[in-house]
């Protein structure tokens, strides 16, 4: 009898997966291998398309705005990469001593992380407006003349929406760094308070190694988001992408070539596959740092 209902039961397993593995083939797995084939078509959102090999590639390696979408994109990684990576630590070991009322600091530092992208960049352009909060006050302390243009000059825009992403993403990364120092033992601490290590070599040859593979995940996830940002950009510029457009992020270029009933589909993709490829480029950078660091 066993044996009997052990052999009518061989499907089971592949009946709990099948809803998994037709959701992730469906929406997941195809989207992947459609834009792939896409990208080597001129396909409209109205019409098929006709292949046309490398011409989308082609036409990317020479297209002005793409140059100045990665720019934007490298330099949003470089800025925020360091920030993010070491800032959130920082604050980790601040409010992971009990005192009282820390919970209600923990709380206060987690609160932009709950709140939506889109609603804290638009409260964020409100406060750098020209008649917003920063430039009233720059105006009544006598530091400017005249309203500082933050959204609307290329570098200020680009630096405002950096400084909204830095100031967004630091209680999650903190949180993840707070369940990594959970698992850095206070005796090795303690064994090197005895020992004389100041503070700073504790930091340094205690806490740093104990959080390490922490550090390298917060890593990833930075640069991943980072060369993929879009809603801190497209709000705060008011979807222009910025003075001439040259704020926009490749995400947002993206977006710009594929809406509308004449978009470019076809290159759309070309681009899609492309961000992909340059934003494998860092995670893969990290994780050989991480083995050579081992």
């Amino acid at each position: 009898m066993t044996h009997r209902l052990t052999h009518r039961r061989w499907f089971t397993p592949w009946l709990l997966a099948g809803p998994a593995v037709v959701w992730l083939a469906v929406f997941n797995l195809w989207p992947a291998v459609n834009t792939v084939i896409l990208s080597f078509t001129n396909a409209k959102p109205l019409g098929g398309g006709h292949f046309t090999g490398l011409d989308n590639y082609e036409r990317a390696l020479s297209d002005e705005q793409l140059i100045d979408a990665l720019v934007n994109s490298i330099v949003y990684l470089l800025v925020c990469l360091p920030l993010l990576t070491l800032l959130p630590l920082l604050l980790a070991l601040l409010v992971e001593k009990k005192l009282p009322g820390i919970t209600f600091f923990r709380t206060a530092f987690y609160t932009p992380v709950v709140a939506s992208a889109v609603v804290v960049a638009l409260i964020w352009g409100w406060v750098l407006d020209d008649r917003g909060l920063v430039n009233g006050m720059l105006g009544q302390l006598g530091l400017a003349d005249r309203p500082v243009s933050f959204l609307t000059d290329r570098w200020l825009l680009l630096f405002s929406a950096i400084g909204l992403t830095v100031w967004k993403g630091l209680g999650y990364y903190m949180v993840i760094y707070l369940s990594a120092l959970g698992n850095v033992g206070r005796e090795l601490h303690e064994a090197a308070a005895v020992d004389g290590a100041s503070a700073v070599r504790r930091f340094w040859h205690v806490t740093l190694p104990g959080v390490r593979p922490a550090m390298m995940l917060v890593s990833v996830l930075i640069s991943v988001s980072a060369l993929r940002v879009f809603s801190e950009l497209y709000v705060l510029s008011n979807g222009t992408g910025g003075p001439g457009g040259r704020d926009m992020s490749v995400v947002m270029l993206i977006q710009m070539y594929s809406r509308g009933f004449t978009g470019h589909i076809g290159y759309a993709s070309a681009l899609s596959l492309l961000l992909f490829v340059i934003t494998v480029g860092p995670m893969l950078l990290l994780a050989r740092l991480n083995r050579k660091a081992a």
